[in-house]
């Protein structure tokens, strides 16, 4: 069954930017340590995802992300195995936390989505899961 509970998802939950607002326009801040809960190895940013098309589909063995959607909206499904949430994303003082062994796919990008990802570790191939049978073989056999 889909939720849109996020924090039935085992470590996931929903993160809070800063945000200063004067004359000059808007300025939104998050501290890796602090208000992103690990220190900052990479950052990242999705755009100009073609209309229908999709991101993710895998999970991290060892990393944990932050995803701020900077720009525009989108969907983001994320499951544990067990329990399975879909959150939209349209706001930029808000974002989603993706602990280690959570899958995420990410949908329904509107055309103007730009997405700045936040990551606990430097990129590292071997340490992704892309096959979702594999997945649920994984989170239930911990």
């Amino acid at each position: 069954m889909v939720d849109n509970d996020i924090n039935i998802i085992s470590g996931c939950r929903m993160v809070r930017a800063n945000r200063w607002t004067d004359e000059r326009g808007q300025l939104f801040f998050a501290e890796g340590g602090g208000d992103i809960p690990f220190h900052i190895e990479r950052v990242f940013w999705i755009t100009n995802v073609p209309e229908g098309k999709s991101r993710g589909g895998h999970a991290h063995s060892t990393c944990a992300e932050v995803i701020f959607p900077v720009q525009g909206t989108c969907d983001i499904r994320v499951t544990d195995g067990r329990h399975e949430a879909v959150v939209h994303l349209d706001n930029p003082e808000q974002g989603i936390l993706i602990p280690a062994n959570v899958w995420c796919d990410l949908h329904h990008f509107s055309n103007d989505c730009i997405l700045l990802v936040a990551a606990s570790q430097h990129y590292n191939v071997q340490g992704y899961v892309h096959n979702y049978e594999e997945f649920l073989s994984k989170s239930k056999n911990p």
